[in-house]
């Protein structure tokens, strides 16, 4: 989960020129940064491939031959997060989750413009994972490794809420705070998510990801309860990182804080 102040700065003081060959002197953006979206934007499509394919398939495997257990499904999710945030966590910053991608956007740690590209990305990487896992295995009716509440849809949506908020307020811990240990954000954020599972997966499935539940659902053609998995993930999401954002250290005063009138924008960039 890489620090996108540096790369925001630069795209937003000269990464496009204006071209006088056409009229209306339009932008468009220099090849380099072309070249550098697409590398990101690859990026998180593998990393979300791996990421679902790897951890849905645990699911799989584990309801078609029973030889991986609970506790292994746990330890594979953060295991497959923790392995592709280090790979490709330079490149794209290893969202692989639409709400973490929203929540940077909004807290200006990322660029809102490639906010739909990203989103984009990681559903085809979920979609392509789920497709894939169909075709490998013969995947019954209930052997689906989507998500779906046990119980009371309320108690999963306030379960998925707590289980992303968690893991957003980990993620701007030590990816936004210059002051955290960058190195270990990959095992911060594997080892909440192994946590989070352990505690919401028997209740909720432990989505914390619209994709992670939504690609599943449209494969295999099972759309029960997914508003609780798009609702509650990107409500623990905004919510967990205003939190993170509102407890950051600052050495301003209030009122330089409220000067401009925006508490978020001012508490972001310290």
């Amino acid at each position: 989960m890489s620090n996108y102040d540096e790369e925001i700065s630069k795209m937003e003081h000269g990464s496009c020129s204006k071209s006088s060959g056409l009229e209306g002197g339009g932008e468009f953006c220099n090849s380099n940064s072309v070249v550098k979206l697409a590398q990101r934007i690859i990026a998180e499509v593998i990393g979300t491939y791996f990421v679902m394919f790897a951890g849905c398939g645990s699911v799989v495997v584990n309801k078609i031959y029973g030889s991986v257990s609970f506790p292994g499904i746990c330890i594979t999710w953060g295991l497959i997060v923790t392995v592709m945030v280090y790979s490709v966590g330079h490149i794209s910053g290893a969202h692989f989750n639409p709400t973490v991608t929203v929540t940077m956007a909004l807290f200006r740690r990322f660029p809102i413009r490639e906010v739909p590209m990203f989103i984009i990305a990681q559903f085809v990487g979920a979609i392509l994972a789920s497709g894939t896992l169909c075709l490998l295995f013969d995947v019954k009716h209930d052997d689906y490794f989507g998500t779906l509440p046990t119980g009371s849809p309320l108690r999963s949506l306030i379960i998925e809420i707590i289980a992303t908020f968690l893991l957003m307020f980990v993620v701007s811990g030590v990816a936004t705070d210059s002051r955290a240990i960058g190195e270990l954000a990959g095992i911060a954020v594997g080892s909440t998510i192994v946590l989070d599972v352990f505690v919401a997966g028997p209740v909720s499935g432990a989505s914390m990801n619209p994709t992670r539940s939504l690609a599943p659902a449209i494969v295999m053609k099972r759309y029960e309860h997914l508003w609780v998995y798009i609702v509650g993930p990107f409500i623990g999401a905004i919510t967990g990182g205003f939190t993170y954002n509102l407890i950051r250290n600052t050495d301003k005063s209030v009122r330089e804080l409220t000067k401009s009138g925006s508490f978020i924008k001012s508490t972001t960039r310290i």
